[in-house]
């Protein structure tokens, strides 16, 4: 019998621009990720910019505008990275 290993490790991409900027086959991280870069988890705007400013742009490689939130190479979720 044959496995569906996708349904086993599902594959999640933060992709920006047509490009994965992000992968990873942790079913949690690239979500939580995902919400931190959308601003979702964060309670002031000050750590969101923060946050975006100094994380997501210098560390991750991201840049202000559309993000998405693929699984196993279908988009499940769309955001934006904000200014303000």
């Amino acid at each position: 019998m044959k496995t569906d290993t996708s349904k086993q490790n599902p594959t999640h991409e933060i992709r920006q621009n047509g490009k994965t900027v992000l992968r990873s086959d942790c079913e949690f991280s690239l979500p939580m990720i995902f919400n931190n870069l959308t601003g979702r988890n964060f309670a002031k705007k000050s750590e969101y910019h923060d946050y975006i400013r100094f994380i997501a742009i210098k560390e991750m490689g991201f840049t202000y505008g559309e993000i998405e939130l693929v699984k196993n190479g279908e988009v499940v979720a769309k955001g934006h990275i904000t200014k303000k």
